[in-house]
């Protein structure tokens, strides 16, 4: 017999936690993810489309569609019919509010066109709460949706929450706590002794990376968010608000949604393979298993998920010592500066070329403040946008020409535009067999989607510039991005490990039929898992 629908569900998303990262430091865990390998382990989950970035793959996870229905289709895109000089719009924002900047965002769920789990809970049970937790406001947004009773992310020297909205005392001892160990610094942390064998200095261009232990100076708020303390601190407010709130304790189930954001953090800016990354695994696994700890003290019948919204790319400078073939930085070429200039030359079009070049600016010369583009691009891969200020004929120039060049360079794989990928259904079946084209194709939005698409060999990094905290990073179609773990824990219920790969899109499905809750057919892009565990079947409710 199944046992009764639990009183919380918890989803975590562990950002940037490849399933590689997971398949390579599991036999050392201790804490939190021993505990959840007891449960239900899928070592091959995806995230099956191929912008694998935060504010996607964060999308997918509880509102179980994939990012082309979800219109959550990057990190950032450009609408060039916004309402607002700067064209450039966040995934998070609300960019008709006037107050809103590319810097300093509006923060809101508005770009995303379907209800969350945690939504459709509280539509059937007006008794039910919605909490979201993370350093990052688009994970808060993306994992909680549009109707949140408390969401939290970390702004500068705290967490802060919507405009306008008073801080719950939980959160105000939360930044307490942070400014006095952020105010005082704290020594290195000290992983463990297989840490050791990874203590290895790698010079990523001008940046060293790779012997690092998360020293925290005084005052330094961005070392913090860097770092393992992040995640803790994470935690720490997430258990503060289930107990303040007493959430798993009413008569219908709750949500809480976590997301850590240190592991992709560290990711960036050290890469996955040195000491930081695996201090941070180590740490990570110690933070989990304390929270859990103090769920169960509260005596609370919860189940929990864990999952990645993406993984990622060590540093090419130490792939490359490990053989990798074809490790390597994106070419500068690649970049839309670089783009716009040639294109703009090659048709004269005099209006949108910078007064110093963007691309190559003369020696000790700062280029000039970027003007009107004719192509726009937040990486040297992804999404382009060709300027609809253009003439309709002389756009049509510029997608054939841009088109031409991103396929001539010899680092590039494939290249689509938009009537290529109106031809492409998404497709069903097990994710790791989707062409390059299905993979764009998931995460394809005709009214947001760039007019061309540009997808880099494997193995090439799309930064040609190395800077502090930024030398390694994902968002590519390739498994390494795609593949994350999928777990599933519930005090009770008997373990097992299933191979077979499932998406990130089928945990909402899952949950939904783990509470009983009524969902219309074909809400879902995902299926129901059976993580009963045991001869009960989980998916029942849906079938």
């Amino acid at each position: 017999t199944a046992p009764p629908a639990p009183k919380l569900i918890v989803a975590i998303s562990v950002d940037q936690f490849s399933a590689a990262l997971f398949d390579q430091y599991r036999a050392r865990f201790t804490g939190g993810l021993k505990t959840m390998q007891g449960g239900v382990v899928f070592p091959n989950g995806y995230q099956s489309h191929a912008a694998t970035e935060t504010c996607p793959g964060h999308s997918t996870m509880l509102t179980g569609v994939h990012p082309a229905r979800s219109g959550i289709i990057a990190n950032n895109w450009y609408d060039f019919s916004a309402p607002r000089d700067d064209k450039h719009v966040y995934c998070a924002e609300d960019e008709h509010d006037p107050n809103s900047t590319v810097k300093e965002p509006v923060v809101s769920a508005g770009h995303l066109k379907v209800p969350t789990l945690g939504e459709r809970m509280k539509a059937a049970w007006p008794t039910s709460r919605n909490v979201a937790v993370s350093a990052k406001d688009r994970a808060v947004m993306m994992m909680g949706g549009h109707t949140i009773d408390a969401a939290y992310w970390f702004t500068g020297r705290g967490f802060s929450s919507y405009n306008g909205t008073a801080l719950v005392p939980d959160a105000i001892e939360e930044n307490t706590r942070v400014l006095a160990l952020v105010g005082k610094g704290a020594p290195a942390l000290t992983g463990g002794e297989w840490c050791h064998a990874r203590d290895r200095d790698i010079a990523a261009q001008s940046v060293s990376v790779g012997t690092g232990r998360f020293v925290q100076a005084a005052d330094d708020f961005d070392g913090f968010r860097s770092s393992p303390r992040m995640d803790a601190a994470t935690l720490d407010l997430a258990e503060r608000l289930v107990a303040a709130m007493k959430l798993g304790k009413g008569p219908t189930p709750d949500m809480l949604s976590v997301s850590l954001s240190a592991t992709d953090y560290i990711g960036h800016a050290y890469g996955t393979q040195g000491e930081e990354m695996c201090v941070q695994m180590g740490e990570l696994d110690r933070s989990l298993g304390a929270f859990f700890a103090k769920l169960d003290a509260m005596g609370i019948d919860y189940a929990v998920m864990l999952t990645a919204d993406h993984g990622g790319l060590d540093v090419p400078e130490r792939l490359a010592q490990q053989g990798l073939p074809g490790a390597g930085r994106a070419d500068k070429s690649l970049t839309s500066d670089c783009l716009n200039e040639a294109i703009a030359t090659r048709f004269k079009l005099t209006g949108y070329m910078p007064a110093v070049s963007a691309c190559n600016p003369p020696p000790g010369v700062s280029p000039s403040l970027p003007g009107p583009q004719a192509i726009y691009a937040d990486s040297a891969f992804g999404d382009y946008w060709v300027n609809t200020a253009l003439p309709e004929d002389m756009r049509k120039k510029v997608i054939a020409e841009l088109v031409e060049m991103l396929r001539a360079s010899p680092q590039v794989e494939a290249v689509y535009t938009k009537p290529d990928l109106d031809k492409v259904t998404v497709p069903h079946g097990n994710p790791q067999d989707w062409t390059l084209i299905e993979r764009v194709a998931a995460s394809y939005d005709p009214q947001r989607t760039g007019d061309v698409f540009s997808v880099l060999h494997r193995a090439v990094v799309p930064i040609p510039l190395v800077r502090a905290g930024y030398t390694a990073t994902h968002g590519s179609p390739w498994d390494y991005d795609r593949r994350v773990p999928l777990l599933f824990w519930r005090r009770g219920v008997p373990g097992l490990e299933q191979p077979a790969p499932v998406e990130t899109v089928d945990i909402a499905p899952t949950f939904a039929a783990l509470i009983g809750l009524a969902v219309p057919a074909g809400s879902f892009d995902g299926r129901c898992l059976d993580i009963d565990g045991g001869p009960g079947d989980t998916c029942a409710a849906l079938k």
